[in-house]
């Protein structure tokens, strides 16, 4: 079955949904309004169940199709949080509200996910359950873990989860998705450089930080060439380096360097939280300095189960009629690796068209992409959980 029906009549009513969350952005788990709108439409079109707060600001709804003999039951979730961006697309439906936006398109994430929701509850054509999570903070926030640490699993017996990303550059009414890593884990790094201020006319007596901290910087590219399997990815990149000296002749007594490792491997992970306080503290020790590293750990990688992946890939290609396109794993990161963790399932990836990236400010959300990703979360449902005769 190709796109439903259902959702082509529905499609002016989701994107009206859609631009106003646009008009109306969120950040983190201040998503407040996005997430009562929500729950009232969750509750209108009769949701079994509705549970507001979970992960702090996220919202949980419950389906129960007209069987249940089967126990499965199946997780969607969609994000709801926006970015502080200030917008530039100069659209109608624009931010209402300066330096905030939707510009990752989470807003067509929840509206597509309200969409399956209004077609599920009124069909039931399923045997099971079927749990809706919108969830806040996945800019950074970590709303996913939030969920799943506030019982998002184990409270409703989640058995295998399944998301959606929009994708620019990727035609409207397309697919792509791959099993395993599919996009990076994000860890944060800081390192402090101590060495010996000094005049900068007399470098001689001082232990010069700014040095040292650029030796460090070059050398943790060491890692990526040099440690890590070149069969691997691997990014370090430095992306702030402040010093604590107030003049054009002040050699600074300290440096303060931040930046992000990313890695599609978890035991690359290990490996560069081992090596970069080694490699620092050693370059430092050189040249006569000290050098102290916080590693943060983020985002884990998403990691997508190869038999839920096949089936994801399979529900994509019911739903176009064309073959689901594969897709390189990609270095941003995402915090449905929580879900992922947590369970099994897949992160698929839906057109957008030719659109700004995310994270840009004249990115929007392509509408015309709606019915497919409805279709999407809603055949995967009925297929995964059939009606039996």
């Amino acid at each position: 079955m190709p796109i439903k029906n259902r959702f082509a009549e529905l499609l002016p009513e989701i994107t009206a949904w859609r631009r106003d969350f646009h008009e109306n952005p969120e950040l983190m788990y201040d998503v407040h309004r996005t997430a009562g709108i929500v729950a009232a439409r969750l509750r209108e079109f009769g949701c079994d169940e509705v549970v507001e707060g979970i992960g702090k600001t996220g919202v949980v709804g419950v389906i129960r199709g007209r069987q249940s003999g089967s126990g499965k039951v199946v997780g969607l979730r969609a994000d709801m949080d926006a970015l502080p961006i200030t917008e530039q697309t100069g659209a109608a439906h624009a931010s209402k509200t300066p330096g905030l936006m939707h510009a990752c398109g989470h807003d067509g994430h929840t509206a597509m996910l309200l969409g399956a929701a209004k077609y599920l509850a009124e069909t039931r054509n399923f045997d099971g359950t079927v749990v809706l999570a919108f969830q806040p903070a996945e800019e950074g926030g970590a709303g996913g873990l939030a969920m799943v640490q506030d019982g998002l699993m184990d409270r409703w017996g989640i058995q295998e989860v399944y998301g959606m990303h929009n994708s620019p550059g990727l035609a409207v009414g397309e697919f792509a998705i791959k099993p395993g890593a599919l996009l990076a884990s994000a860890d944060e790094i800081e390192i402090t450089v101590t060495g010996k201020g000094g005049h900068a006319a007399m470098p001689h007596k001082a232990v010069d930080t700014t040095l040292v901290a650029s030796h460090i910087v070059v050398a943790l590219q060491s890692i990526v060439s040099r440690n890590a399997d070149p069969l691997q990815s691997m990014v370090i990149s430095v992306c702030t380096f402040q010093t604590d000296s107030p003049a054009h002749n002040v050699i600074p007594q300290t440096v303060v360097m931040k930046g992000t490792v990313r890695t599609l491997d978890p035991a690359l992970r290990d490996l560069a939280e081992a090596r970069i306080p080694a490699l620092a503290a050693s370059v430092a020790e050189a040249f006569g300095a000290s050098a102290t590293v916080e590693y943060r750990r983020g985002y884990p990688v998403t990691m997508n189960t190869p038999e839920n992946t096949a089936f994801a890939a399979a529900i994509a290609e019911e739903v176009t009629g064309r073959p689901t396109n594969d897709v390189t794993p990609q270095m941003p990161a995402e915090d449905f690796a929580y879900m992922l963790e947590a369970r099994p399932g897949a992160y698929m990836l839906i057109g957008n068209g030719d659109s700004a990236f995310c994270h840009h400010p004249a990115y929007d959300f392509a509408d015309e992409a709606i019915p497919y990703g409805c279709s999407w979360f809603a055949t995967l449902v009925e297929r995964r959980m059939p009606v039996s005769a």
